[in-house]
């Protein structure tokens, strides 16, 4: 549990200009401050691409599941 005293903010009674809910008169914020929100730096392009280990992936796949399936007939077909 944590302590009642421990407050990991300021002490709302020593910061200047606040008002009393908390909130900062318009004006009191200084217009140079730094944004917390945006892009630091531009993003690189992302590549529309597909991996060619995407592809070889989706064909071993496909190549899997019709050799299964080739086989369930055969099994079936066997039975019979």
């Amino acid at each position: 549990m944590t302590d009642a005293n421990a407050n990991p903010g300021p002490d709302p009674e020593e910061t200047p200009n606040l008002e009393a809910g908390g909130g900062v008169r318009p004006g009191d914020t200084p217009p140079d401050a730094g944004q917390t929100s945006g892009h630091s730096a531009p993003e690189p392009r992302t590549s529309w691409s597909f991996p060619p280990t995407g592809v070889g992936a989706i064909i071993a796949t496909v190549v899997l599941v019709l050799l299964f399936a080739a086989a369930a007939v055969w099994v079936v077909l066997d039975v019979l």
